[in-house]
């Protein structure tokens, strides 16, 4: 990453920001704000403010695709954007959106506060219609206040040194998602919710409608299988909520359900039109969703997708790009980094102390691939973090829960922010009542409560094991009847894997990270757990040590480190632009082993349908109102 100033430069073009609850009449802010930095927090009012550069919105100041390049320690800093007064009708209102602030918000729009925000990674809104001045420019200003020292707040991987250091990164400081306006109807759409249910053949549905006044008000769903109409019903609103289940006809024969079953193989999207009617049934609100049916479970030691044992071959992603941080340059490189997930074989990825773009959640759900979403980490153990991380991880569930791609949740990672496991019940509580929380919130999904070691609360056991020679991870890991030695003596990484007076008899054992294989022609200051010298022996590495923990039968599934390099970390298999280090036709063989003629076909009859009809289900958005 090039800590160099850069000239800002056009706003990029993003997809739809909500993508399951989606309008016609949005607008992006993203582009050029004017932009302060505030290195001791002490400015506290718009007029305050010394402004002195630009800044591309929505990349953090600390990137170069921000036009700023500005990576040391400061407390806050200050956007301003005008915008002409959209002309509202009947009634309209005028929603602002944020995707991401890190940390705390405050917004003003001509010169008032509308809303403040705590948290790094989930959205918030504001209804501005009240703020707008009757006519001339609109304007907004934000103040994100974002103390780089603080080990108390979910931070992830920023670095709270000034240069990145081992396994941590530059910091994100203020907005890196988009900002866009959004024009609805004074009585509206403003939640959903989808729960699929393979076994009863039906989904769950939840909506809430904001500005609710009076009883009569229904709502129409209308679900699509491609160009078939799958069901159609029309609900009462009753006190502003609906809660219904959509009974679905079922064919009875198993190779038309698992066309309409979600998989990586076969991502089938039920695409949702839901309208908002009156009493008389005129349509006052209209919106795109989607959702589709699928189900997640364990049974037993394996990973059960669809009622089925399913082998996780996942991969690590860090979700970082070399000049724009956690905010990705484009939606189409979001889409691409599906694209090359699936084409080097993995059906899978874990992402790490990261809370993804919904972007990049739509591509794996209509591209088909399985992600494990995990918060990003506190690195202190007090009564504030508690409720800080607490809150923000409701906030995510609640985000995300509809996305049929995410398949486990991990509220913890190494036992990063609770740091005495094994010596400290409070710790131990804490980790147990987040994995409850999660499991009450979201009922259909795994949970794993500290992936890595230590587990005192989880679905899956989620191992850490560097070790870089095969032989000793084929044995550790080879027959059941090693699990005892393994859980009591082995200690991958000096810890014990579980916590308590006996192992778990009978969970899936998923190895969540290993290899970590380094490549890099700058050797000095990049790293790895295990390095070699040239392309061919990470490929014969990889081959080799991939081909063992394929086949363990212990093992329910695993998750190599990592998708791509992650700047002083060369351990990716891909490197930090996106180029492979060695062929992915390589790099699949290796990591999905031998394939049948009729996986094969299956493979390229989905991609062929998938590809002709992907493009007609995702609005996509410019920088002017209709």
């Amino acid at each position: 990453m090039t800590q160099s100033s850069s000239a800002v430069r056009p706003s990029p073009v993003f997809g739809y920001p909500r993508p399951q609850l989606q309008r016609k009449d949005a607008r992006l802010l993203n582009g050029v704000w004017d932009f302060a930095i505030d290195r001791d927090g002490r400015w506290l009012l718009p007029e305050e403010v010394q402004w002195q550069r630009q800044i591309n919105v929505p990349f953090a100041p600390e990137t170069p695709a921000s036009g700023v390049a500005e990576a040391g320690f400061f407390r806050a800093c200050w956007y301003r954007r005008r915008f002409d007064r959209p002309r509202l009708h009947h009634g309209q209102r005028l929603l602002l959106h944020f995707g991401a602030v890190d940390y705390i918000a405050r917004v003003w729009v001509n010169g008032q506060i509308c809303v403040e925000h705590e948290g790094g990674y989930t959205p918030f809104s504001a209804d501005i219609t009240s703020y707008l001045t009757p006519e001339g420019p609109q304007t907004i200003v934000v103040r994100a206040d974002d103390d780089p020292h603080n080990l108390a707040k979910p931070r992830g991987k920023q670095d709270w040194r000034l240069e990145p250091h081992w396994i941590w990164y530059y910091r994100t400081t203020g907005i890196w998602q988009t900002i866009w306006l959004e024009r609805v109807p004074p009585v509206r759409i403003g939640f959903l919710r989808w729960t699929p249910n393979v076994e009863r053949w039906e989904i769950g549905f939840e909506a809430r409608v904001d500005g609710f006044r009076h009883e009569g008000v229904r709502l129409r769903i209308m679900l699509h299988a491609g160009d078939d109409l799958i069901a159609d019903d029309t609900i009462a609103v009753v006190a502003g909520e609906v809660h219904r289940r959509i009974a679905l006809s079922d064919p009875g024969v198993d190779d038309y359900r698992n066309e309409l079953l979600w998989s990586p193989m076969r991502p089938t999207l039920l695409h949702a039109k839901i309208e908002l009617l009156d009493e008389r049934g005129n349509r006052i609100d209209s919106v795109y969703s989607y959702t589709a049916l699928r189900s997640i479970g364990v049974q037993g030691d394996k990973f059960v997708l669809n009622g089925r044992p399913y082998p996780l071959r996942m991969v690590l992603d860090q979700g970082y790009w070399p000049d724009g941080g956690l905010t990705s340059p484009t939606d189409e490189a979001l889409r691409r980094d599906v694209e090359l997930t699936k084409a080097m074989g993995f059906n899978g990825v874990r992402k790490h102390q990261k809370i993804e773009n919904p972007r990049y959640l739509y591509w794996a759900d209509a591209l088909g691939l399985l992600v494990w979403e995990e918060m990003p980490s506190a690195y202190r153990f007090t009564k504030q973090s508690i409720e800080r991380l607490t809150r923000e991880w409701t906030a995510v569930i609640e985000r995300d829960f509809s996305h049929p791609c995410i398949v486990a949740w991990v509220p913890f990672n190494e036992s990063w922010g609770v740091p005495n496991l094994p010596d400290n019940p409070a710790q131990r509580h804490y980790v147990q009542a987040l994995y409850h929380l999660t499991k009450t919130l979201d009922p259909s999904r795994p949970v794993v409560g500290n992936d890595g070691w230590e587990s005192v609360a989880t679905d899956i056991i989620g191992i850490h094991d560097y070790d870089d020679q095969p032989d000793r991870i084929a044995q550790r890991y080879s027959t059941h009847e090693e699990l005892p030695r393994l859980f009591k003596r082995e200690r991958p990484a000096g810890r014990l894997l579980v916590l308590g007076t006996a192992p778990p008899a009978d969970q899936p054992i998923v190895l969540t990270e290993f290899g970590g294989i380094a490549y890099s022609n700058d050797r000095e200051r990049t790293w790895g757990h295990a390095e070699v010298d040239e392309p061919e022996k990470l490929r014969e590495m990889y081959a080799k040590l991939i081909e063992v923990v394929r086949k363990l039968p212990v093992l329910a599934g695993f998750c190599y480190t990592q998708l791509t390099d992650t700047y002083q970390e060369a351990n990716g298999l891909l490197y930090a632009d996106r180029t492979p280090k060695f062929s992915l036709d390589d790099i699949a063989q290796a990591t999905r082993g031998p394939r049948s003629a009729r996986d094969r076909q299956l493979e390229w009859e989905w991609r062929e349908h998938l590809m002709n009809a992907l493009h007609t289900r995702s609005v996509l958005l410019d920088d002017h109102w209709e």
